[in-house]
């Protein structure tokens, strides 16, 4: 009897798991039969066709699909050592499915089910399978070894910027994000614990939401605002809420309701006890300017007209929400500077870009850079607007008050992805960095970063200042991080490059109208950190099947290395415009002259559609955020509309192999890397936007940046993964970590309280668009 049982289980063959195998071979096959008619790899056929046969074996209950199967595996271990080598990301794709379906393969479940053929033994389809397991093992310890870092090559004793105040957005006017206190340091950061949590109370304001704020202290008070342009006065001690302001935005004028910070004015002339003697300048989403009482939250009645000053003056019909002030004002010599951010890629002639100054203590306007009114500073004469469609300025600025300048990072004249209609103004201006004079608005340099930028390179990130070692003295520089990865280290007197810049030869083949620079400025003078290009082989996915689906996506793209020109066949953008710095920005340690960068390595894909397609589809500009980017960019106007998406698989995980955010230290003096390491794991990172709750180090996208200490840590949150972490300035160690309730996309400060305690504050507000949640938490960490 128990001989019949067991010749009736070995008469029914694996045929589920047969046909799996089915379904995935005939699927590798016919994928790569497509892929290699672009000129790609021929492996998944090959795969593909020999996984085929081995399930109709295995359909059969025949032994020898096991044999076969273990031999593609086998084959497959060495094509893929052959094409990526020993990198633990790279392999993971090509071998952690195939692996599984092995181990399966050789369970007793299986193989009780096959014939007992002596030329097909398990042993047989198990070499190939062990052999492949064993590399994956052996990888996978390899990857969780870091870079070694290199020492800290000298430091500086010519400047430090600040005391232990961070009374700027960016920790100073310099944008540093540096602080001189020594409490909290790489022996005993450790012992951080919450010490406060304060909770805004902001509901959902518009369609794009984060709570990127970075706090401001004065006195013993911290000053925040939030995506509803609230401003709130608080305790540094306690975190307890003295006074809060609401300036009642219409929620229907907010598309993203983000408020990076506020500023903080004392009039030389003030008298002390007077009404708004101290005042926090603060933007609202809708449009104005405003001055509050520091001591009471009150708006100030000298300022403007009645405390506020309508920013939509001179500026023409605005649609709902494509105009409004995002970063925190910017005071040098008692004028407050702001740009603005234009919600572009809908039309040819949106809102002006136009950058304004107004007196700090009055209100009063006092100049305009319209670039596209050369020599012209004031406002508009009545009927007259300024210049529509200019490129704007709505990331921070920062400032040297011994020079009288601030410093303006502009991004391109809208639409981004054709630029066949703009100015000489606007091409000379865009995708640059612009020192003007803070008194008269005057421009008196500024630095390209891209030449008629067409693929949404802004300039994003805060200018940062910092002095260093020179031949004949300290020299004043400038750093401006860029989205394409690429740092400018400029002399802020002049904008002339401290490190060598090449122009060099790219790529060429404008769309119809358009037209492409010859050239683009490369800083090869310092380290570039906008990662390797990519290549077929550097597709990536969770398994052979969706990494497939990927290298055909790249064989069928135009891709010609960084600044492949947009045109209405598929192009590839690498870096993405959501690369490399954005608004974070760097974080610099005057003193021992490092610079710490935290990055994002992403790809778009993208394509033009000409203009009678794209009014077909029904391409129109957006009134509201709801569809913003749904159906692509209108740029009404113009001879196409554009379609331009993450580069990303059917199981919304990116075409590129991991890291996708990094963090480096840079010596300023060497111009080395010191080191470099993936930013977050992949805890809250997974297939179709699911947390895997892995602590791998992934390397995950990031927004926001980095604050420093004197003692030598970093502090940054920014990571997808939503943790907040302290590295150690030398060696890039992650000394300690902190789980937030959501994501913390916002630059941490550290102040000195009354009592004498050391804080370290970050906002998390979370962000839809990269799947970290929504709050509204500003959280306070101090030594226990």
């Amino acid at each position: 009897m128990a001989m019949t049982d067991a010749n009736t289980t070995r008469s029914r063959p694996p045929r589920i798991f047969a046909f799996l195998l089915f379904v995935i071979g005939l699927s590798l096959a016919v994928g790569g039969f497509q892929l290699v008619s672009l000129g790609g790899s021929p492996y998944y056929v090959l795969a593909g066709m020999m996984t085929v046969g081995a399930s109709i074996m295995l359909w059969r209950g025949d032994r020898r699909g096991s044999w076969l199967y273990g031999a593609m595996l086998a084959a497959t271990v060495l094509w893929a050592l052959w094409e990526v080598g020993l990198d633990w990301w790279a392999l993971a794709p090509r071998l952690i499915g195939p692996v599984v379906l092995g181990l399966w393969l050789l369970t007793p479940w299986v193989q009780r089910r096959l014939d007992r053929s002596p030329i097909a033994s398990p042993r047989a389809a198990g070499v190939g399978i062990a052999v492949a397991g064993a590399v994956v093992i052996a990888v996978a310890l390899a990857a969780a070894q870091d870079n070694l870092p290199a020492g800290i090559s000298g430091r500086s004793d010519t400047w430090v910027e600040n005391d232990s105040v961070w009374d700027h957005y960016g920790g100073s006017l310099a944008g540093t994000r540096f602080s001189p206190l020594e409490q909290i340091t790489p022996d005993n950061v450790a012992k951080l614990r919450v010490a406060w949590t304060f909770r805004t109370g902001t509901p959902s304001a518009g369609i794009i939401d984060s709570l990127e704020t970075t706090p401001i202290k004065v006195g013993n008070r911290l000053f925040v605002c939030d995506g509803q342009s609230r401003v709130f006065a608080l305790d540094a001690d306690s975190g307890k809420q003295v006074w809060s302001f609401d300036p009642k935005v219409d929620r229907r004028d907010i598309m993203m309701g983000i408020c990076r910070g506020v500023a903080y004015y004392r009039a030389p002339e003030a008298v002390e006890g007077e009404l708004c003697a101290d005042r926090i300048i603060a933007n609202a989403l809708d449009g104005r300017l405003l001055a509050l009482d520091m001591a009471t939250g009150m708006m100030c009645p000298d300022f403007g007209k009645n405390g506020q000053i309508d920013l939509k003056k001179g500026m023409g019909p605005i649609p709902r929400g494509y105009y409004s002030v995002t970063s925190a004002p910017t005071i040098v010599r008692g004028k407050i500077v702001v740009g603005g951010m234009v919600l572009d890629n809908q039309s040819l002639l949106e809102p002006s870009g136009v950058v304004r100054a107004f007196d700090a203590r009055t209100g009063a306007f006092a100049w305009a850079w319209d670039m596209g009114r050369p020599g012209e500073t004031g406002e508009p004469a009545e009927g007259e607007t300024y210049t529509r469609g200019t490129p704007n300025s709505w990331a921070p600025a920062s400032g040297d008050e011994e020079l009288g300048l601030v410093y303006v990072p502009t991004g391109n004249a809208t639409p981004d992805f054709w630029g066949g209609a703009r100015s000489e103004e606007m091409d000379k201006y865009a995708s640059a960095v612009v020192a003007l004079d803070a008194e008269t608005g005057e421009v008196r340099w500024s630095f390209q970063t891209v030449h008629h930028d067409v693929w949404d390179y802004d300039v994003g990130s805060q200018p940062t200042l910092v002095d260093l070692p020179g031949p004949d003295g300290p020299i004043p520089a400038l750093i401006q991080p860029t989205k394409r990865g690429e740092t400018f280290l400029l002399d802020r007197r002049t904008g002339v490059p401290i490190s060598p810049v090449a122009e060099r030869p790219v790529p060429q083949g404008a769309a119809k109208g358009d037209r492409l620079s010859p050239t683009q400025p490369f800083s090869v003078g310092m380290p570039s950190l906008s990662g390797p290009p990519l290549d077929e082989a550097a597709m990536w996915g969770v398994t052979p099947l969706d990494q497939l689906w990927c290298r055909i996506h790249y064989k069928q793209a135009d891709y010609r290395g960084t600044f492949t020109p947009p045109g209405v066949e598929p192009f590839i953008v690498y870096p993405g415009f959501g690369g490399g710095s954005d608004w974070g920005s760097v974080a610099v340690d005057p003193e021992r002259l490092v610079m710490i960068a935290n990055v994002n390595h992403f790809a778009h894909y993208g394509r033009l559609v000409p203009r009678a397609d794209a009014d077909k589809k029904g391409m129109k500009p957006i009134k509201d955020l709801s569809s913003y980017g749904l159906m692509g960019f209108a740029q009404s106007g113009t001879p196409f509309a554009a379609i331009v998406e993450p580069l990303i698989s059917p199981l919304y995980v990116p075409c590129q192999q991991p890291p996708y955010g990094t963090i480096a230290a840079i010596d300023l003096v060497t111009r080395e890397t010191l080191w470099s390491k993936p930013l977050g794991n992949a805890r809250n990172s997974g297939p179709l936007g699911m947390a895997t709750h892995l602590p791998i180090p992934l390397g995950v996208p990031n927004m926001g940046g980095a604050a420093l200490t004197r003692t030598g840590l970093a502090f940054i949150a920014a990571a997808q993964d939503k943790m907040l972490r302290a590295y150690d300035l030398q060696s890039g160690e992650v000394l300690w970590s902190s789980a937030l309730p959501v994501g913390g996309h916002a630059t941490p400060m550290t102040y000195m309280s009354a009592k004498g305690r050391q804080f370290v504050v970050v906002a998390a507000g979370g962000n839809s668009t990269i799947n970290t949640g929504a709050g509204d938490y500003i959280i306070a960490y101090a030594l226990e």
